[in-house]
């Protein structure tokens, strides 16, 4: 009797790579419930393997051109516990912001108006999660994805607010949803989030205490001592100095960070110093990863600055500093010094906050590049204020030369024919050589007493000038004897040490 041949089952149907939604990968399977069960242990250390490793890995092997899976997708894959719902909204976290880091690679997917709306709605959701609680969240989270909470959020709200300024790229139908959404993405929606998790977390509190050496009081409750609350409240508040920023005002972005303690020194110092750094810790950033991008981003806009400081108030910085302002703005410099205001505007829209308007369009006109009015207005601030200065380095380059110097003879060489205005370009001088110095050791950023940045003064006696060199020479016998002390002190300690050992030996 013939044996019938077995019927092979059929192959198994490829999964449609085309269609996400239809397919998720058996890794990915295996990763979501591995991911909510470190969650739900707060096994701190592995969360962070995951959040700033494996997700990454998963993205780029299989989320290339088209996003994670939608959260009701991964439902089925989930534990229901106490900790499915602070999962969900963590993952919807990490979903949208892989949409808005990728969407410009996918094959289908955009960046909608419609996931801007889902996103801030489960930033919401995360954040009332956390403000509303009774008891603080029973959560454990890296520090370093907290920040990243709070600057997504932040760098959300400003996306979205140049996409609703681009009035004329946007559909009828956009416009009716932007228009009927007003409360979405709203400025003082996302700073009331930023107050009340400074508030929650009685941060300012927690602040003031360090800064005098004393404990926490007690009035900073249990949300003040947890982790995750005292982390997100650091951190809004550094979000809240970006934001009053980008938002134009200054003051109040300052005063937000009124109990931080951060660098009293000047820009130059300041920058000199992170730029220092920057060269000599740059071999340990990843060349592909979006941190070097942006640290490298970051070196170039604080060269830029530095490049007008160092134009309107010459000084000397390291020569590390130096070999990179002359590499890659020498030229630029050049021009600067000539007065070349074209060069200043580049040079401040280059590196400047991105600036946003507080408020809405008026749907109805749809005004041209209204994206792009906050920081007009802003560029055009800075160039009234910088343009009656660019004289003043050419002052400062004759008066340097001199201990006195009569007005006159000074107009003769600027070739300026009417000495008062003339006189009133060196007030003008003495003034803008003055800043803001805090002499407290407070955290009050906003006061001080005025002192002069510059390495010259002078004063004006009737028609004569008369100039003082303000820069110390380092009296390096001081140094050198110092140092030599400290040797022959480290001398004299080792022979006692040593005294010591052979006695010890012998007996």
């Amino acid at each position: 009797m013939p044996i019938e041949p077995v019927a092979m089952p059929p192959p198994p149907p490829e999964p449609e790579v085309d269609h996400p939604d239809l397919y998720i990968p058996e890794p990915v399977k295996s990763f979501i419930p591995y991911f909510q069960r470190q969650i739900s242990e707060k096994n701190g250390a592995e969360i962070l393997t995951i959040y700033e490793s494996e997700f990454n890995k998963l993205s780029d092997r299989y989320f290339t051109e088209y996003p994670w899976p939608e959260v009701d997708r991964i439902v089925p894959f989930l534990r229901q516990d106490e900790t499915t719902e602070i999962f969900e909204v963590l993952y919807k976290e990490l979903y949208f912001r892989h949409i808005y880091a990728k969407h410009k690679n996918f094959r289908e997917t955009e960046l909608s108006l419609q996931h801007r709306f889902d996103s801030y709605h489960n930033y919401c959701k995360l954040f009332k999660l956390i403000i509303d609680a009774d008891s603080p969240l029973d959560i454990e989270l890296p520090n370093q994805w907290l920040w990243d909470i709070i600057d997504e959020f932040l760098y959300q709200f400003q996306s979205f607010v140049q996409f609703r300024g681009k009035l004329k790229r946007r559909t009828p139908d956009e416009i009716d949803a932007l228009r009927d959404n007003a409360d979405v993405w709203n400025v003082h929606g996302v700073l009331n989030i930023l107050y009340s998790l400074v508030e929650k977390s009685k941060i300012n509190a927690l602040l003031e205490a360090s800064h005098h050496g004393a404990e926490p009081p007690a009035s900073v409750g249990a949300f003040g001592k947890h982790p995750l609350y005292r982390y997100l409240g650091y951190y809004s508040l550094i979000g809240l100095l970006r934001l009053h920023c980008q938002l134009g005002d200054h003051y109040i972005a300052l005063q937000s960070v009124a109990h931080v303690q951060l660098s009293k020194k000047d820009t130059i110092r300041t920058f000199s110093n992170i730029i220092v750094f920057i060269q000599r810790a740059k071999q340990h950033f990843q060349p592909k990863s979006y941190q070097h991008d942006l640290v490298v981003k970051m070196n170039e806009q604080m060269l830029s600055i530095l490049s007008m400081v160092l134009t309107l108030c010459p000084q000397h910085v390291d020569e590390v500093v130096n070999s990179q302002l002359k590499e890659r703005f020498g030229e630029r410099m050049a021009k600067l010094q000539k007065g070349d205001l074209k060069t200043f505007e580049d040079l401040f829209l280059f590196s400047c906050p991105k600036f946003i308007s507080p408020v809405p369009p008026d749907y109805e006109s749809l005004p041209d590049n209204y994206d792009k009015e906050p920081t007009t207005f802003q560029c055009n601030v800075f160039i009234a204020e910088i343009e009656p200065q660019l004289i003043l380095p050419v002052i400062r380059s004759y008066l340097k030369f001199y201990t006195t110097m009569p007005i006159s003879k000074l107009a003769a060489f600027m070739e300026v024919e009417d000495a008062e205005a003339l006189r009133e370009q060196l007030l003008r001088f003495k003034h803008k050589m003055r800043s803001l110095v805090s002499t407290s050791k407070g955290t009050n950023l906003l006061g001080g007493e005025l002192q002069s940045s510059s390495d010259l003064d002078f004063y004006i006696n009737g028609d004569m000038i008369h100039i003082a060199d303000t820069k110390v020479a380092r009296r390096y016998g001081d140094f050198f004897i110092r140092q030599i002390n400290k040797l022959e002190e480290l001398t004299g300690s080792r022979k006692a040490v040593t005294h010591l050992a052979d006695a010890t030996f012998v007996h």
